[in-house]
């Protein structure tokens, strides 16, 4: 199943491609150094956008599952012809 991450900043959303393990590190070094700008990368293309992270941003991150194939389940019957 496919997923994307989301990152929300203060109540904006931002949708991102894997790897994010990179990117949440230099948002915390942001943070722990009371303020920076981190490069926050596109989904498909282009330049990102520079986000000014400090100590009282709000921020949470998010992993969606999108697509994939729907569960199998035993416990439907088939409708059959009506």
């Amino acid at each position: 199943m496919a997923s994307i991450n989301r990152l929300t900043v203060d109540g904006k959303d931002y949708f991102l491609p894997d790897p994010v393990d990179g990117l949440r590190e230099q948002i915390l070094e942001a943070i722990r150094l009371n303020g920076g700008y981190v490069n926050i990368p596109p989904l498909r293309s282009g330049p990102g956008i520079d986000i000014l992270f400090s100590p009282g941003t709000a921020v949470t991150w998010t992993r969606i599952d999108i697509g994939g194939e729907e569960p199998e389940s035993d416990d439907e019957e088939p409708l059959g012809d009506l």
